[in-house]
């Protein structure tokens, strides 16, 4: 699950729950896989069962049952995103996915699209920065038609010249919008001074200059070397078994072979030695801030304690320390918000916000002012037992839907969290003590180290460097 706001770098923060490290089982076998049915409590979600396995290929199959359910969702993630991009070819993954659906050896993209439209259905792709997407729904009357069309985007497509030329078309369009919009071009620009030149500085559609040199050669070897089974997860939702999903599987997807190279993380981003600052200017009434720095990833073993954390200093909404300061007493923003996203590789720490220009330094040392307290001063008992509360009680709203289910078992696979994972949960996060959010305040939070990218006015908006 990079894959990728409060402002842009926060909707990564949902992509959190979707994407991580595959698990490398050796031979096809079945185990139970707990809550995952959408149910009332994670109580109840515990007593639902699920099955994993993994198939002769490698590809690993996520199935929950819902009998009761007429339409089939699923969500395979394949470790194709934009960190394998060449340096000189960014936005080569993208390019690659958003392909996919536009002609195969024997559908033309319009073909592709009246076929799952005329049964009602939905089928997309989406790189990210980990791993590219792709999401299938229809009527379970109708799986074997949406899993030959899944398979024939996955295993024939042509990337056909005047398709692909209207695709560079269409993502140059997309950038050049994307910096029409100061809350994307502050959270571009906090990206590219957290992360520097690893790939995950880089804006997963890649830029204006390397998009246009992407070849068709540069698509198939992509497409060759990466889109693999054993490089995939596939989940899914609704009335279907594992033993007969399986035997479809092996007839559409039987001549899908693994392979693929071996995958070596670049080197983590380093570690900013002191504040670092980038201004933009724009004519804008509202400054767009972002700022923070390095997180953790997914594993870290303080992951709950610095969920609860944050949640108190500014990812609880209206709740949170940084939305009372600047919003409730201040009047300085309508939004502002906190955010741990834990990407495979790396994480993030960011506080984004928009405010106007002239109280833009005022709020950014207000921002700072909020990270020095919850790491300098114990937090208050209703303050810790109302995270705890919702990040508990939230599961079975991020399991209502089979949408969020099939994410979920993605995520759980993706990120190696075990088959127990929404079991354990609730009992990781409610042994959190004030202490702990203490203790990963000063480990993981630093006001003194940080990235700021400002969007604003710079007439009006006095940022100090």
């Amino acid at each position: 699950m990079r894959t990728r706001d409060v402002t842009r770098t926060s909707v990564r923060l949902g992509t959190v729950l979707l994407l991580t490290p595959v698990l490398c089982l050796l031979s096809p076998v079945f185990s139970p896989l707990s809550p995952v049915l959408g149910l009332p409590s994670p109580v109840a979600l515990a007593a639902a069962l699920g099955q994993r396995q993994v198939l002769p290929s490698g590809m690993v199959l996520l199935v929950s049952e819902k009998r009761a359910v007429s339409i089939v969702t699923a969500t395979m993630l394949i470790q194709a995103g934009a960190i394998l991009d060449p340096p000189d070819r960014a936005g080569l993954a993208n390019l690659t996915a958003e392909l996919l659906t536009q002609g195969t050896k024997t559908r033309t993209a319009t073909q592709i699209s009246e076929a799952i439209e005329f049964v009602g259905g939905s089928l997309s792709v989406e790189a990210g920065q980990d791993v590219t997407t792709v999401t299938l729904s229809v009527l379970s009357r109708d799986l074997d038609l949406g899993l030959d069309l899944l398979a024939d985007i996955l295993l024939n497509p042509t990337f056909a010249p005047d398709e692909i030329q209207r695709k560079v078309q269409e993502v140059l369009a997309g950038i050049k919008r994307k910096q029409e919009d100061p809350g994307e071009v502050s959270a571009e620009a906090f990206a590219a001074l957290l992360f520097g030149t690893h790939p995950y500085g880089r804006p997963v559609e890649g830029i204006e200059a390397s998009v246009p040199t992407i070849t068709r050669d540069d698509l198939m070897r992509f497409h060759e070397a990466y889109f693999r089974p054993n490089r995939t997860i596939l989940a899914v939702v609704g009335d279907v078994s594992i033993p007969d999903l399986t035997r479809r599987l092996e007839a559409k997807l039987g001549a899908w072979q693994p392979g693929g190279p071996n995958f070596t993380p670049p080197p983590p981003p380093a570690v900013l030695a002191r504040p670092v600052v980038r201004t933009i200017q724009r004519d804008v009434t509202q400054a767009n801030i972002n700022l923070g720095h390095l997180g953790v990833t997914r594993d870290n073993p303080d992951y709950y304690a610095i969920q609860v954390m944050n949640y108190i200093l500014g990812g609880g909404g209206i709740t949170s320390r940084l939305t009372a300061t600047i919003r409730e007493e201040k009047g300085w923003a309508y939004d502002v918000g906190s955010a741990f996203i834990p990407d495979k590789y790396a994480g993030t720490f960011n506080v984004s916000l928009q405010t106007k220009n002239e109280v833009a330094q005022d709020a950014i040392e207000a921002v700072l002012a909020e990270i020095r307290r919850i790491r300098e001063q114990p937090v208050g008992d209703d303050e810790l037992k109302d995270a705890k509360a919702y990040l508990t009680g939230s599961y079975p709203l991020r399991l209502d839907t089979s949408s969020k289910i099939v994410r979920l078992l993605a995520s759980i696979e993706y990120f190696g969290l075990g088959l127990d994972y929404v079991d354990r949960s609730p009992g990781l996060i409610n042994a959190v003590t004030a202490a702990d959010v203490q203790r990963v305040a000063q480990k993981y939070l630093n006001p003194d180290r940080y990235a700021l990218a400002v969007v604003a006015d710079l007439t009006k908006a006095k940022i100090k460097p």
